[in-house]
């Protein structure tokens, strides 16, 4: 199977039509509320989000390296 040859950006596919987007393009629309809450997208090695399938997984591992972390640092200094 042949790629197909991409258009311009400012181009939409055959089977789209401008009507069918009465409120228009606008590029970028929630990149201000990606950046106002704090949100953070990570990409994981495949081998790593299959043993992490879920973000409460993923923050449960890191939440428990975090406190090793502290008790390690804790116990050096006494």
């Amino acid at each position: 199977m042949r790629k197909s040859k991409r258009s311009s950006g400012n181009e939409l596919r055959r089977e789209y039509r401008r009507s069918d987007f009465p409120k228009g393009f606008v590029r970028g629309r929630y990149a201000s509320r990606m950046q106002s809450e704090g949100s953070n997208v990570v990409v994981l090695d495949p081998e790593i989000a299959h043993a992490f399938p879920t973000s409460e997984a993923v923050n449960e591992a890191l939440g428990s390296i975090l406190k090793a972390a502290k008790n390690a640092r804790v116990s050096k200094r006494r």
